[in-house]
């Protein structure tokens, strides 16, 4: 590897470890979070193309927020960029939550108290800050606009990854119905991929045989192939990532007798309190986990399987998706659906992040200092979800609705 290539590697992984240690609020305020450092600030990929990104990623099954940080990691620097982009936004929840599996007895599951409430409300913000952006820059005119509107009250209307999928369909259809070519400038330039078409599809090969190969060789088996197997599954199933794994990942363990109800719901209320991706609940389960692996092994072996489904989807739909845009009629569709995109974080912040953000008068404060630090007076925005936790921890009865 070369010196140049060596400090872009570094760059991404510093990026996104910081990314790690401070994207508080699940998927769609992660989703904020990338767009502020990545879009606005270092300008590593355009308005258009991150929401090119994010389409795609609700498209497939897998935790979106950190399939859209492996994807900018793989457009930033190839498949080393995909990993080191992963392993830092990942490494500081996955440690946090396998720490946390080892000794939950200990510590406890009470994780509640004002500085959680302050980072809810700074998520509020941010996610409000990314709506307000991607809206000025993806849905300038009524055409769009009308897009975004429909697109959002679909998704609150449908509610789930029913209403998601089904929003971005009608954003594509209208897309090609109703949306006029995109002038050139207007067009999506996304970096040049380093993975070749025939490697994408021995990863979207490979992606399907372990779904369907996994389960039969685990069939009668103990220990790591069964465990490996349980958490590629829900890594492979689940649509929209976040907390909608949750049943899934219920199924696979408490239902089987491999983690008991209390550790599940412990580690639950921990993931609620740690940046970075909801999947590192997984590290959680199988550190717990009751029959071997377990500990550190359990965990290490749990988040590796839980996403690796999304990281062989990156590499196999990336770069088909690239193509595909190059078509006029394609950008048609991916100008009605990256409207559609906004609706979507339009109705995310509606329902859940501002009622779970905004619970009293203090936290509304809260949310509406941190919303103009960060777009009035462009503070970055690790420093806004710092000063909203201390804020939490100051004010008394913040917590309280």
């Amino acid at each position: 590897m070369q010196r140049g290539e060596a400090g872009r590697l570094a760059e991404v992984f510093a990026v996104f470890l910081k990314l790690g240690l401070t994207s508080f609020g699940g998927p769609i305020a992660h989703l904020g979070y990338f767009r502020e450092e990545l879009v606005q600030r270092r300008r590593w990929l355009s308005d258009h193309a991150y929401a090119d990104l994010v389409a795609l990623c609700q498209f497939l099954p897998g935790p979106a927020s950190s399939q859209v940080g492996m994807g900018i990691g793989l457009l930033r620097a190839g498949l080393p960029g995909l990993l080191a982009a992963f392993l830092g936004f990942t490494l500081p929840s996955a440690v946090a939550m396998v720490a946390f599996g080892l000794g939950f007895a200990m510590l406890g599951a009470d994780l509640s108290g004002g500085w959680l409430a302050g980072l809810k409300a700074a998520a509020a913000a941010v996610v409000a800050q990314a709506v307000l952006g991607m809206a000025r820059g993806l849905c300038p005119e009524p055409r769009t606009q009308t897009i975004a509107l429909v697109g959002a009250a679909i998704a609150l209307g449908l509610g789930g990854m029913a209403g998601q999928l089904s929003a971005i369909a009608v954003g594509a259809l209208a897309g090609a119905f109703f949306i006029r070519a995109a002038a050139p400038q207007e067009a999506t330039e996304l970096p040049d991929l380093a993975v070749s078409r025939g490697l994408a599809t021995v990863a979207l090969a490979l992606f399907f045989v372990l779904f369907a190969v996994l389960p039969l060789l685990a069939a009668g088996a103990e220990g790591a192939l069964r465990l490996f197997d349980a958490f590629y599954r829900a890594g492979a199933l689940v649509f929209g990532g976040g907390h909608v794994v949750l049943p899934l990942l219920d199924a696979e363990t408490v239902a089987t007798g491999l983690v008991s109800r209390e550790a599940f719901l412990a580690g639950y209320g921990a993931a609620q309190a740690v940046p970075g991706p909801l999947f590192t609940f997984a590290g959680f389960l199988g550190a717990v986990a009751e029959r071997p692996p377990s500990g550190v092994a359990g965990g290490v072996l749990a988040l590796a399987a839980i996403f690796l489904p999304s990281a062989l989807l990156v590499v196999g739909a990336l770069p088909f998706w690239a193509q595909l845009r190059s078509l006029g009629a394609a950008r048609r569709v991916l100008a009605g659906v990256n409207a559609a995109v906004v609706g979507l974080l339009g109705a995310a912040l509606w329902n859940p992040v501002l009622p779970e953000g905004v619970t009293s008068p203090a936290t509304a404060v809260v949310a509406l200092l941190a919303f103009l630090a960060l777009v009035v007076w462009r503070v970055p925005a690790f420093a806004v979800v710092a000063g909203a936790a201390v804020a939490g921890l100051a004010i008394p009865g913040l917590a309280s609705p």
